[in-house]
């Protein structure tokens, strides 16, 4: 492991009345270790798992690349200040890393195709070809295939997003061959069954009081997607039962 443990400090929380020091998760969960070198974020939209992501990507100082915001409306101040509330445990020091988020890629493979054209030589670092050129989905799975053959703490944020089922079955197996690879230790937010049935893993669910750690049958999209499959109808019904 690259990464042992982060340990939230919620008794230096500036505020419980703004987002994110108002989850009671955080509040409420002291310390996670990782003891996989791939491990899984999972939880609700909202429920925090996202933020946490991004908050250990500060606290390595893994570069965050986002394009300006071109408006604010109710700015928080505290929107992304959880990292200053973070410790982390290291195995042999801070390592080297990288930030995968689905919500900036698009942009972000414009960056890398411009510099690789002025230096092709680039191209090796992202799949050897220029994404752009390619589908969204295909761009995104040429630069995983490329940026994790070298090793770090690779943090992803819903990798799945443009990702076909059997692209996300592809970037599975590609995860599966990287678990030994020396020096190497995946982070990863995601709502994917498929990426969650990877063996082995380590799983956090953000979906109850506190973070907890599971297994792929006990989280909530397993069980979601297992009802929905058995019987696609009584799920409507009893959906529409629930919304109703």
């Amino acid at each position: 492991m690259l990464l042992k443990s982060v340990r939230i400090e919620s008794e230096r929380f500036p505020s419980i009345t703004d987002y994110p020091f108002n989850l009671n998760l955080f509040r409420s969960t002291p310390m996670l270790h990782f003891t996989h070198p791939i491990c899984f974020f999972v939880g609700e939209n909202g429920s925090g798992k996202s933020t946490l992501l991004e908050a250990i990507v500060r606290k390595c100082n893994i570069h965050i690349w986002v394009s300006p915001k071109r408006h604010m409306v109710h700015a928080n101040p505290y929107e992304t200040d959880l990292f200053k509330y973070l410790m982390l445990d290291w195995a042999n020091g801070p390592a080297k890393g990288s930030l995968f988020s689905a919500a900036t890629f698009y942009e972000f493979a414009d960056l890398l195709d411009d510099v690789a054209i002025n230096d092709p030589g680039q191209l090796k670092y992202f799949g050897g070809q220029l994404i752009n050129k390619l589908s969204h989905g295909q761009g995104t799975l040429s630069y995983f295939e490329g940026r994790y053959r070298f090793p770090g703490l690779h943090l992803m944020d819903e990798p799945e997003a443009a990702l076909s089922p059997s692209s996300q079955a592809r970037l599975v197996r590609l995860l599966h061959s990287l678990r030994n690879q020396s020096n190497t230790q995946f982070i990863i937010a995601t709502h994917s069954p498929i990426l969650l049935s990877l063996p082995g893993a380590q799983i956090f669910s953000f979906d109850g009081e506190r973070i907890c750690e599971t297994t792929f049958e006990r989280t909530q999209t397993f069980q979601l997607y297992r009802e929905f499959m058995t019987d696609p109808t009584a799920f409507l019904k009893s959906n529409e039962r629930a919304t109703g």
